[in-house]
């Protein structure tokens, strides 16, 4: 393709990987900077949230591997092999991560999109591993198909700005979060539900309202135990869930294997994940089968369903504190099974907690739209087969410092 040029990763900008600090430094680890791990990266994500962060002791002791604000961070090792990211500050990564640095002929954001598109050369280059894995070395000598910076910029401006609208929607959903979250809290945990001056409380809980047994009041389906050699990310079969794409709720998982419709997700089922980190999420995506070491929890009383995923929330991490250890915590039926739910009268209205849950589903199934367009676009415009080079472009927030550079 005209204007289209063969280059090596390092050809793009430096490839810097990633180091954990070690154990016998924990002043190492603090607030300041993010430090970015595989379990941190979603499959449909741009920007991360990550779970840890390093001090300023730690960057001044490994300032010489620090990823400035919007590098490319690409997983090079394991069962997310191509999972990709970009920073959104100043921050670190473990050394399962290989970055790329843009230099001043590329465009960063550019280089995030292509890096999304690697995961089946990943793959290859990793040579059927038991556990996959792409060195620095072998991940800068990859060669991929770029155009000059100003068409990279424009190519970049089309995708960022349906990965704005994800994000403006994601922000929506948060907020609808953080509503329930606090409502939840003020009834149920502060007990300042409407009318509760009027009731009395009795060995803690008001009168007239039951404590009852997760099974008393939900039916939890565990996930069916799938032959993992069948599992796909090309599409073969039908959509899988596993524990990995519980906490942003999409799936790129497939399996050709046939199981009994009881094993089926739907949008708003809420999932625990039973191994490791047991997250906690509705499901948003289109129907697909649930894999073991995750469960379906769903009210007996539909009008209980967005009320339990709050009431669930805190025990299930009290479990996830007490299970860690030197090796995997294991979320059982027994603990599910022992999880006590306050259920209150039927003069509290929980419907609320239905409403909110409504309306997340609802802006997620937008977002699901939005990245299968991105998705098809992103394709198109890496392989030139779309013409950009004499679109009039208007950039995206993001990517304001570009308006001046290509006006």
């Amino acid at each position: 393709m005209k204007g289209w040029h063969l280059k090596r990763i390092d050809d793009l900008g430096a490839v810097v990987t990633g180091k954990t600090p070690s154990s016998d430094y924990p002043d190492e680890f603090g607030v300041e900077y993010p430090f970015v791990t595989p379990s941190d990266i979603p499959n449909t994500q741009k920007y991360i949230t990550v779970e840890r962060y390093i001090s300023e002791k730690g960057m001044e002791s490994h300032k010489r591997i620090k990823l400035p604000t919007k590098t490319t961070c690409v997983v090079c090792i394991g069962a997310t092999i191509g999972k990709t990211c970009m920073t959104h500050s100043l921050s670190f990564s473990n050394q399962q991560i290989n970055s790329i640095i843009a230099n001043h002929k590329n465009d960063s954001d550019f280089i995030y999109y292509m890096a999304t598109t690697l995961k089946d050369s990943l793959v290859a280059f990793a040579g059927g591993a038991a556990t996959p894995i792409v060195n620095k070395s072998t991940f800068s000598s990859i060669k991929v198909l770029v155009p000059e910076k100003k068409i990279q910029s424009k190519i970049a401006a089309v995708l960022s700005a349906y990965d704005e609208l994800i994000e403006n929607n994601n922000r929506r959903i948060a907020i609808l979060e953080k509503m329930a979250e606090e409502l939840y809290r003020e009834w149920f945990v502060r007990l300042r539900f409407p009318g509760h001056e009027k009731v009395k409380i009795v060995k803690g809980v008001p009168e007239g309202w039951e404590v009852k047994k997760l099974p008393g009041i939900a039916e939890i389906t565990y996930g069916f135990p799938f032959d993992g050699s069948r599992f796909n990310s090309d599409g073969i079969g039908k959509p899988i869930i596993r524990i990995r794409n519980i906490p942003d709720a999409s799936t790129t998982d497939f399996t050709d294997e046939h199981a009994n419709e009881k094993y089926i997700i739907r949008k708003g089922d809420l999932l625990v994940g039973m191994d490791g980190v047991f997250h906690i999420n509705h499901w948003y995506s289109d129907d697909a089968y649930l894999v073991q070491r995750s469960c379906r929890i769903k009210a007996k009383n539909p009008i209980q369903e967005g009320y339990l995923a709050k009431a669930i929330y805190a025990p299930v991490k009290f479990y996830e504190s007490i299970l860690q250890g030197a090796t995997v915590g294991h979320l059982g039926a027994k603990h599910l099974n022992s999880i006590e739910i306050l259920v209150p009268a039927k003069e509290i209205d929980i419907s609320i907690f239905n409403r909110f849950l409504e309306q997340k589903v609802k802006i997620a199934s937008s977002n699901n739209l939005l990245r299968h367009l991105r998705n098809r676009l992103l394709s198109r415009l890496m392989s030139g087969k779309i013409d950009v080079e004499n679109l009039v472009i208007r950039f995206p927030a993001s990517m304001k410092e570009k308006v001046t550079a290509h006006a």
